[in-house]
């Protein structure tokens, strides 16, 4: 695990090139405290950096690599699995070695397959190859995008430019690189969903997951081409079985989630376990712990809040396992103030729920007991339909209408306390989404209602600009038809969350930023590619169980792991794993109320000239009257516009106005 940084400027070194790669590269050093390399060829205006998480190879796998001949160069952040075992065949096949790491295998995948090696890689990566020979540059991302990979091209009249980075804070560090927040996406971030392929900065790209670009060099110019090389590619809904024997569909999530942990066990340093109380993070400490035959140290979040604190339901799962666990007690002390700040920093984007500064705190705490790798259970709800809008647009668009109506109300029920959040409190429709679905996902409803709710918090200016803007149509138009045509409704809800929210949400501020912020690598063993494309063709009634009148999520995977949860486990139903909001009981929003005071005052409001100050001044005077008891689903969202506000502010002050990393 590591940070990547670099440009390639074709023809046009400049003595500053390493100072310049130097800065970058020093934005990435929470990513790679363990040492640094460079790669500078001034004759072809090539830049390439790398900061090192030592995992493999502590001694020797520094980066970049080279090839023997020198005509490859490579820098990877992420892991490549299964290495031993493909170095072993490589070297069989004459391949020599320099280092022991998992990344060199690319280099020789490369040299022997060309653009073909992606196929080859099983794992999450990020990675740079430069082929000296065919004067390229080749960026590719992972299948789920697990871990990111941001790029800008500017064009002047001597050329072009390349930049790219782990993070966009490296590539704003280039002095060619404004720090500018795209007007779209401010408005994205406000609803929370972004644009796939998009950042909050101007100008500045994310490579999609499961996407490779290549810049080919034509002179001074360079030509980009960006293709897609895998897919989450859910069967049509014909050919699934329509009375399936569950027996073969057990066993074989059985036996690749196995081999997905094992692979992710492999380390030269100590691996821990994330543990909540969902059957995703059990199923993976119980595997765990199985396969080393000794106590996992698994790190628990315990949340002030009962109703959010699933601490007590982990702490079954780790005396069953035996692990040792440390629990962290968080409250909104915790949640808000310069942890925020800083959270957000390390994001780049803005967060609906403090889970991700709780998350934040959690790589903390694993990295101040000197592990440097957890495994995860991100991922299983996304395989498995484990979230409680799948699980409404089964019974939506499958379900008979005699059982709609009563497990409608029992889902409503279970989940009154994320309603406005997860599950929207009435319908939402859109056109786009109902043209290119046949229905308007549940997934995304909650956030067609913020967006109705934050347009009129725009300043005049920025409101008068996005006037004409659809953000949901924008959405809509980056998902592949052909990818969702003739599909299973639970399979397009499934597929259409995958491209967006997973990696604009779960996967950052949920997942590798939060976890690199502290110099931690997190390993989701449930998005292993080989699992994912056995899960895809997992028939809809056995992920949603609804034919014994009940309506069980993840059943294939539950009866997977009925030997290893405990039986509340096993037996509990999905519960999202969020923070508790901070604008329903006074005493905690008086904990929030000075970091608001900070950003969103009339001051600092204007000083951004993102929003109206009056429609800002507005709306946190009604949070300070408190919320309406009747309606809940309404502070739920309070909470979320908050946030949005807070964190826009923040990353303007900390990119645009050069504020920098907020200190603790």
């Amino acid at each position: 695990m590591c940070g990547i940084t670099g440009f390639w400027r074709p023809g046009a070194a400049s003595d500053s090139d390493r100072a310049h790669l130097r800065a970058m590269m020093t934005t990435l050093v929470h990513r790679g405290p363990d040492g640094d390399g460079m790669h500078l060829d001034p004759g072809r205006g090539l830049a390439m950096g790398h900061t090192r998480l030592a995992i493999i190879d502590l001694e020797h796998g520094d980066q970049p690599l080279r090839s023997a001949d020198g005509n490859l160069v490579l820098t990877v952040n992420g892991e490549l699995y299964d290495y031993k075992l493909h170095r072993t065949r490589l070297h069989c096949d004459g391949a020599r070695f320099s280092t022991k790491t998992d990344a060199e295998i690319a280099l020789h995948f490369h040299a022997r397959h060309g653009l073909d090696f992606v196929h080859r890689l099983r794992g999450e990566f990020a990675l740079v190859l430069f082929d000296a020979e065919r004067e390229r540059l080749v960026l590719v991302r992972d299948r789920f995008g697990i871990k990111p990979l941001y790029w800008s091209l500017r064009q002047g009249p001597d050329g072009d430019a390349l930049y790219w980075g782990s993070e966009v804070k490296a590539l704003l560090a280039h002095p060619e690189i404004p720090a500018r927040l795209d007007s779209r996406a401010v408005l994205h971030q406000l609803m929370q969903v972004m644009v796939p392929g998009t950042t909050a900065f101007e100008g500045v790209h994310a490579l999609r997951p499961g996407h490779m670009m290549v810049a080919q060099r034509v002179g001074d110019r360079l030509e980009l081409s960006v293709s897609r090389y895998w897919d989450a590619e859910f069967p049509l809904a014909n050919e699934h079985e329509s009375d399936p024997d569950p027996g073969p569909w057990i066993e074989g999530v059985r036996e690749r989630l196995i081999d997905a942990v094992r692979v992710r066990l492999e380390a030269d340093v100590p691996v821990g376990c994330y543990l909540s109380g969902g059957i995703d993070s059990c199923s993976t400490l119980g595997l765990a712990t199985a396969m080393q035959q000794s106590h996992v140290k698994a790190f628990t979040i315990a949340f002030e809040d009962d109703a959010y604190d699933e601490s007590s339901i982990a702490a079954e799962m780790a005396k069953r396992a035996q692990a040792d666990q440390v629990v962290m007690p968080l409250g909104v002390r915790e949640l808000y103030g310069r942890y925020y700040e800083r959270t957000a920093w390390h994001a780049e984007r803005t967060f609906y729920n403090t889970l991700g500064v709780a998350k934040w705190h959690m790589s903390r705490t694993v990295h101040e007991h000197g592990y440097k790798v957890v495994i995860t259970g991100e991922g299983s709800d996304e395989l498995f339909g484990g979230y409680p809008f799948f699980k409404r647009d089964v019974l939506l668009h499958c379900g008979s209408p005699a059982e709609r109506e009563a497990l409608m109300q029992r889902l409503q029920q279970s989940n009154a306390l994320f309603a406005g959040a997860i599950l929207a409190d009435r319908s939402h429709e859109h056109p786009a989404m109902n043209d290119l679905l046949g229905f308007t996902p549940s997934w995304i409803q909650p956030w067609i209602a913020t967006l109705e709710r934050v347009r009129p918090l725009l300043a005049p200016a920025l409101r008068e600009e996005l006037e004409g803007y659809d953000p949901i149509e924008a959405i809509a138009s980056t998902l592949d038809p052909a990818s969702l045509r003739d599909r299973h409704p639970l399979d397009k809800a499934q597929y259409t969350w995958i491209q967006t929210m997973l990696e604009g949400q779960i996967l950052t501020w949920g997942g590798d930023r939060v976890d690199m912020a502290n110099s931690m690598e997190s390993r989701p063993p449930f998005l292993d590619h080989l699992l994912a494309e056995f899960a895809f063709r997992v028939p809809p009634a056995l992920r949603i169980r609804t034919s014994d009148g009940s309506l069980r999520e993840k059943w294939v995977l539950r009866e997977a792991m009925r030997e290893v949860l405990p039986r509340v486990l096993y037996e509990r139903e999905k519960f999202a794993f969020m923070a508790p909001p901070a604008t329903v009981r006074p005493e905690e929003w008086a904990q929030v109320r000075p970091l608001v005071d900070e950003h969103l005052s009339t001051e600092a409001v204007e000083a951004s000239g993102l929003f109206d100050p009056a429609a800002v001044a507005g709306l946190v005077d009604e949070l300070h009257r408190g919320p309406d008891p009747s309606r809940r689903s309404r502070a739920v969202n309070d909470d979320i516009v908050l946030n949005h506000l807070l964190g826009l502010q923040s990353l303007h002050r900390s990119f645009v106005r050069g504020g920098g990393r907020p200190e603790l």
